[in-house]
C-alpha cells in the first residue's frame, strides 16, 4: 500500500474533510445492544455500569425486577435481546425518507458486546443474542439506499466500564472477560480519569486497535466516530489508527472522515464533535454535534422517554448548518429492533420539512454572517443543547449556495421579514425574492439598512421558512 499518511500529527494534519459531508448535513445513528432490554431510565446506555452500583436508580430498579446483579449478571440479558422484528432495510428506509444522507449502527458500546462477527470475541450480536450480524446488515441496506456508512466505536470505554474489583459480580470472573474485560484492578477505587486504576494495557490497546481496523477493513465506513474513551488511547495507537484509516481509503479511492471530542485528537487531523452541544457563533472550522431524538440520556431505547419536538430538532440542524456545522441524531430501537412510533414520526416530520427547503440545507455554505435576530444562546460547547429557545420573527439562520442567499426564519410572520445583516447586500444585486414552497415572488425593499421582505399569506410548511434571495452581479 503506498502511504499517503503517517503515524505522526503532522501528517494527519493533511486530513480534509470529504465534500460528500460538506454537502450531507444531516445523519443517523442507532444505539441498540443488549441495554435495550432493560431499557430502564436515566440511560439506557449506561445501564450496564450503574446495574452493578448499589445506591442508582438503576442497581434499584434491577434488584427489583431481575434479582440481585450477583445471580442475574448484564451477560444474562443476551438471551433477551432476540431482535425478532429487525429490519435493516427498513431502518435504513426511514432513515433517508428523512432526509438523512449518512447512517449506521454504534458497532460496540461500552458494554463490550460488539454488533458484528468480529474476531476478537464470541460476545457478539452474530454469534449471540439475535444471531445478525448487524453491522453487515446496515452497511449493505444503507448503502442500497444511496447513503453513506456510518460507524461508531465506543469499546476502549469497556476497560473501566465494569467492577472488576467485585469477586461477588460475573465481572470479576475471567470465564466472561470477552465481555466485562480482562479482570484488573481488583480492591481498585473507580474513576473516570483512571485516578483509582492502572490505565489499560497493550493488550487492551491491541484488542482496541484490532477491532477498528477490522471494521475499516470489512466495511469501510465513510466516517468512524469515537466516543471519550479515545482520549485514554494511547497517542501512539490513535494515530496509527488515524493513518491506516485514511490511507485504506485513499487505496480505495474513498474520502472519510474520523469524528471526536474534545482534544482526543489533534486540531486539523479529523473533525471535532460536541456532544448534546452547539457553538453560538459561526465557526472557521466545520463541527459536528451528536444528540438524541428523546429529551436526553436516552440514546438507548427507554420504556418512559420523552421525545424532542420535530422542531426542535429542525431548529437544531439549521443553527448547525448556517455555523459551519453538521447533525448527527440518534435513534434508540426497542430491543426487538422495532423503532419506537415517536421517533418515527420526529424522522418522518424532519422529512417532509426537508424535502420541501432541503436546498438551503444540503450543499449549501455558511454565509458572512451565521444569523441575526433577538433570541440568544447563552451557552456554547458541548451538553449546552438542553437551553430550548423559543424563536421569533426576527430570527434568521443564513446558508448560501452559489449566488443564492437563503434566510431560514425560525418562526412565522404575517407581515414582514426584517433582516438587517442583508442591509450589506446591493439593491441592484436582488434578482429575486421568495419563499421557498410558494412560486410568487415577494415584494422587498431597504429600510434603516434592512432588507424588507413582505411575508406570504399563508405558510407553505412548518417549524422554519426559508426566504430565497437570488442575486445578480450588480456591476
Amino acid at each position: 500500500m503506498n502511504k499517503k499518511y503517517h503515524p505522526t500529527w503532522e501528517s494527519l494534519k493533511s486530513f480534509v474533510s470529504p465534500q460528500w459531508l460538506r454537502d450531507a448535513k444531516f445523519g443517523i445513528y442507532t444505539h441498540w445492544g443488549v441495554y435495550s432490554v432493560p431499557a430502564c431510565p436515566p440511560n439506557a446506555t449506561w445501564y450496564p455500569y450503574n446495574m452493578y452500583r448499589k445506591g442508582t436508580e438503576q442497581y434499584n430498579y434491577h434488584v427489583k425486577t431481575y434479582g440481585d446483579p450477583s445471580k442475574f449478571g448484564y451477560k444474562d440479558f443476551i438471551p433477551m435481546f432476540r431482535a425478532e422484528k429487525f429490519d435493516p432495510d427498513e431502518w435504513a428506509e426511514i432513515f433517508r425518507n428523512a432526509g438523512a444522507k449518512f447512517a449506521g449502527p454504534v458497532a460496540e458500546h461500552h458494554d463490550g458486546f460488539s454488533m458484528w462477527d468480529t474476531a476478537y470475541s464470541e460476545w457478539n450480536a452474530a454469534k449471540m443474542g439475535p444471531k445478525h450480524d448487524v453491522v453487515a446488515e446496515l452497511e449493505k441496506a444503507v448503502r442500497k439506499q444511496n447513503m453513506k456508512f456510518f460507524v461508531a466505536l465506543h469499546h476502549f470505554e469497556n476497560n473501566f466500564f465494569y467492577p472488576h474489583w467485585h469477586e461477588e459480580y460475573d465481572t470479576a470472573n475471567p470465564e466472561y472477560a470477552g465481555l466485562y474485560g480482562s479482570p484488573h484492578d481488583t480492591g481498585a477505587v473507580f474513576d473516570l480519569d483512571f485516578g483509582g486504576q492502572a490505565k489499560p494495557d497493550k493488550a487492551a490497546h491491541d484488542k482496541w486497535l484490532g477491532k477498528t481496523k477490522e471494521i475499516i477493513d470489512r466495511f469501510m465506513p465513510d466516517a468512524i466516530w469515537f466516543d471519550f474513551g479515545l482520549r485514554w488511547v494511547q497517542e501512539h495507537y490513535k494515530r496509527e489508527m488515524a493513518a491506516y484509516y485514511y490511507n485504506k481509503a485513499a487505496e480505495a479511492g474513498k474520502d472519510v472522515c474520523l469524528m471526536y471530542k474534545l482534544n482526543d485528537m489533534a486540531a486539523g487531523t479529523a473533525m471535532i464533535d460536541l456532544e448534546e452541544g452547539h457553538f453560538d457563533n459561526l465557526m472557521h472550522n466545520e463541527w459536528i454535534t451528536d444528540t438524541t431524538v428523546d429529551m436526553g440520556g436516552g440514546w438507548g431505547y427507554l420504556f418512559n422517554a420523552e421525545y424532542k419536538s420535530p422542531q426542535t430538532i429542525l431548529h437544531y440542524l439549521i443553527d448547525n448548518v448556517s455555523k459551519n456545522g453538521y447533525l448527527l441524531l440518534n435513534v434508540g430501537p426497542k430491543a426487538n429492533g422495532e423503532i419506537p412510533d415517536e421517533a418515527k414520526n420526529i424522522l418522518s416530520e424532519m422529512g417532509k420539512w426537508l424535502s420541501m427547503n432541503g436546498e438551503s440545507i444540503y450543499g449549501t455554505s455558511p454565509w458572512l454572517y451565521s444569523g441575526e435576530g433577538p433570541t440568544k444562546q447563552s451557552k456554547s460547547g458541548d451538553f449546552t443543547e438542553n437551553e430550548i429557545l423559543e424563536y421569533t420573527a426576527g430570527d434568521f439562520r443564513y446558508t448560501a449556495k452559489g449566488d443564492n442567499i437563503y434566510a431560514i426564519c425560525l418562526s412565522w410572520s404575517s407581515g414582514e421579514y426584517i433582516m438587517k445583516q442583508l442591509g450589506l447586500l446591493y439593491p441592484d444585486e436582488i434578482a429575486r425574492v421568495s419563499m421557498i414552497g410558494s412560486d410568487k415572488p415577494l415584494a422587498w425593499t431597504f429600510r434603516d439598512n434592512a432588507l424588507i421582505v413582505e411575508s406570504p399569506k399563508t405558510k407553505p410548511c412548518d417549524y422554519a421558512y426559508v426566504l430565497k434571495i437570488e442575486r445578480k452581479r450588480p456591476f
